[in-house]
């Protein structure tokens, strides 16, 4: 059932049978579920549900909205309630919600947290939207290196229940830096009256808060983990990624890099929330570039305009030439810009990119240059066209592949995201450089002035 459907039916039964009945229909949906139908509610009715459910489930289903919605909720509750759900949201949350809000409302939410708590918040607020810090919760498992396994035991079934993930028990020392890492398996398989110290792993695989979000991707998809350390430059354990908050990024970088293939600045919203003024402003500027880009088509045109009054049938193969190389150009484009985003190849690998895609676009070109050649021959445009066309198509996808090849690894190593090597891009950058290969072959195997 949809969600919409799911809210009307539970305003339904909030309004006829009572808070009770609407809340247990509620509570037998998932969190996401929950959370899309509190949204498609009244605030009155939003309000009542929130109220009437045990605090656990509310901040669980508060996790999922927006933080728009988030905060109206908290600033419409009794102030010690709104304080209980806050607190009992993952720290990762609060501090989207935070960062989302003005600063004095900010202010008001931060003055119901403990000190303590509000403290390693206002750490994790300190590090940019991009990095792996913004990322980490403060719900982990952490034990001391002294301990034995049965104190680390009994320390899990303590805090655990508060613990975003149970998976992992972080060792540190006393300054807090991360020294060991043991799984709950390891750890209820050891000897209980064994020391800690020999749990586990002393090599553990962290992210420094300060890295891009992509690494922390790249680390927990590599080592298939449920969740990642991170740490400061001096070591100290700050907080932990869970997998599902590396699936949102891996969503959110190829949701962008598809955009941008596309030839538009990635949209900071979803489709139907951004305004059409928005729309316009994201696309029109990579439409200007190109239309300007485009112009050296026209320029080329111009100076072969002689060429093609001597020879009018090269008129006919142009859509076909150009397309073909911008085609080429997209397929490579699009194949590199994915192999770096998951760190399939980097700039070192340049000279083996570049040989695979020469070889593969020969392989290609030979393909397109007998198509050309029938089709040359389809259009009756006389013998002399077929091997111009031919030996073009040739040219012009080994051309593209070059090109293509070359330009995202060359970005990426100018730390700009190759995904603004757009597939629109590589098409206007390849019609101008192929149709003056077209010409030039053209001139020098009909032998024209």
């Amino acid at each position: 059932m949809q969600a919409a459907e799911q809210a009307r039916d539970i305003a339904t039964i909030l309004q006829g049978e009572g808070e009770r009945a609407a809340l247990q229909r509620l509570v037998r949906l998932q969190p996401f579920d929950r959370a899309e139908v509190l949204a498609r509610l009244e605030p009155a009715e939003r309000l009542r549900l929130v109220r009437a459910m045990p605090t656990p489930l509310a901040a669980e289903t508060l996790e999922y909205l927006e933080p728009e919605l988030q905060y109206r909720i908290l600033d419409h509750l009794d102030e010690p309630l709104a304080a209980a759900l806050l607190q009992a949201m993952s720290s990762d949350t609060v501090v989207d919600l935070l960062l989302a809000l003005h600063p004095l409302q900010a202010a008001r939410l931060k003055a119901w947290l403990p000190p303590a708590y509000r403290e390693r918040i206002d750490t994790l607020m300190t590090f940019p939207e991009d990095t792996a810090g913004s990322l980490a919760t403060i719900e982990y498992i952490a034990a001391r290196e002294g301990w034995m396994v049965q104190q680390a035991l009994d320390h899990v079934r303590k805090v655990g229940h508060d613990a975003e993930v149970v998976s992992y028990v972080y060792v540190v020392d006393a300054r807090g830096r991360l020294v060991r890492v043991a799984s709950l398996r390891e750890l209820i398989l050891a000897d209980p009256r064994a020391p800690l110290a020999d749990v586990g792993r002393a090599d553990v695989i962290a992210v420094r808060a300060t890295a891009a979000r992509e690494e922390a991707a790249r680390l927990l998809t590599r080592y298939d983990f449920v969740a990642l350390p991170v740490v400061d430059d001096q070591n100290r354990l700050l907080g932990i990624i869970t997998v599902d908050d590396i699936i949102d990024v891996i969503h959110r970088e190829a949701t962008e890099d598809i955009q941008r293939l596309g030839g538009s600045v990635p949209l900071a919203e979803s489709y139907f929330k951004t305004p059409v003024p928005v729309l316009f402003r994201k696309r029109v500027g990579w439409l200007l570039t190109l239309f300007v880009a485009g112009a050296y088509t026209s320029t080329v045109l111009r100076h072969f305009e002689d060429l093609l009054s001597r020879v009018v049938g090269l008129t006919f193969f142009i859509p076909l030439l150009i397309g073909t190389g911008g085609n080429t150009g997209s397929q490579t484009v699009s194949t590199l810009v994915r192999a770096l985003a998951v760190g399939e190849v980097a700039f070192r690998d340049l000279g083996r990119v570049l040989a695979r895609e020469v070889a593969t676009g020969a392989l290609l070109g030979a393909a397109m240059a007998v198509a050309a050649y029938i089709r040359a021959l389809t259009l009756g445009v006389g013998p002399q066209l077929g091997p111009v066309v031919a030996v073009t198509a040739l040219f012009i996808v080994v051309w593209a592949s070059m090109v293509a090849a070359i330009l995202p690894l060359l970005l990426h190593r100018l730390r700009v995201d190759p995904a603004v090597v757009s597939g629109p891009f590589i098409s206007t950058l390849v019609d101008g450089t192929g149709l003056f290969l077209y010409f030039t072959v053209a001139r020098v195997m009909l032998h024209l002035p």
